[in-house]
């Protein structure tokens, strides 16, 4: 089959979407709610306080760009949810990979940690203020607990998910311990891994929001704590807004990761 005729095919399945370059397909609805969002702050009884343009957002987002606020506020962000992000998905792998492969680890651990995964991270806001003040480490370790538990969980789940056809085949080829894990048991569990890494990444951002509004004095969770107490709602709309983008191309970082090194995996694509 030629290359016309497959790109003709690929043409009519799309449809009107054939018309637009693919990289633009998934930023056709956030058009669309901004388009509906500008006609309604523009034509509706919807106070600027409650519901802010686009246009002013934009406004806010340029003044905060040119006095340096915008890029000084997310780097201390940045930097805080990387530092919880590194400690708590580090930590989830290691003890992941510990209960995957011993049952003794298993029964001795993961009932603790399921108990404690049962526990609303917020409900322990006050404790970690207590134990730990309202400083960086406190922050950073609260990032880090809620990072923690979805990396683990799918670690946990990669490894117990191994074909036991592939433990056959190690033994044909007298794997050391080593190699079993580094080219048979972390290759096959590395689908659910890279998912735990998506969403520890999400939740990190989550929990930044939180930890940022607890006490800080930087950062985009304190720029949209400080700006609803003076009832500049476009600010926080800018906030808002920083965190969808950023966490957008952080989740994007790691899908590009996950076609790079699954692209063996034959699966449905859609």
């Amino acid at each position: 089959m030629s290359e016309q005729v497959l790109v003709k095919k690929q043409h009519e399945r799309d449809g009107w979407l054939s018309r637009i370059p693919k990289p633009l397909h998934g930023w056709i609805l956030p058009l669309i709610i901004v388009v509906i969002w500008e006609l309604v702050s523009d034509i509706g009884n919807i106070s600027a306080t409650m519901l802010p343009s686009p246009i002013s957002v934009v406004a806010q987002f340029a003044r905060l760009t040119m006095n340096g606020e915008l890029f000084e506020y997310i780097g201390i962000s940045v930097y805080r949810a990387a530092q919880g992000f590194l400690l708590g998905s580090i930590a989830g792998l290691l003890i992941g990979l510990s209960t995957g492969l011993g049952k003794l680890v298993e029964r001795t651990l993961d009932t603790s940690l399921q108990l404690i995964r049962t526990i609303p991270l917020l409900s322990l806001i006050p404790l970690f203020i207590l134990w730990f003040g309202i400083g960086e480490f406190s922050k950073v370790l609260m990032i880090a607990l809620g990072a923690f538990f979805p990396v683990y969980l799918n670690t946990f789940l990669g490894i117990r998910s191994v074909d036991l056809k592939l433990f056959e085949v190690s033994r044909i080829f007298q794997y050391t311990r080593w190699q079993l894990l580094c080219k048979m048991i972390i290759p096959a569990a590395l689908p659910n891994i890279l998912l735990g890494v998506r969403l520890s990444l999400g939740i990190s951002w989550l929990v930044l929001v939180v930890a940022e509004m607890m006490g800080a004095s930087a950062g985009v969770g304190y720029m949209i704590q400080d700006a609803r107490g003076y009832s500049q709602t476009d600010i926080v709309f800018v906030g808002i807004i920083i965190f969808a983008v950023v966490g957008k191309f952080s989740d994007s970082g790691v899908r590009y990761l996950e076609k790079k090194w699954l692209h063996w995996r034959d699966t449905y694509k859609g």
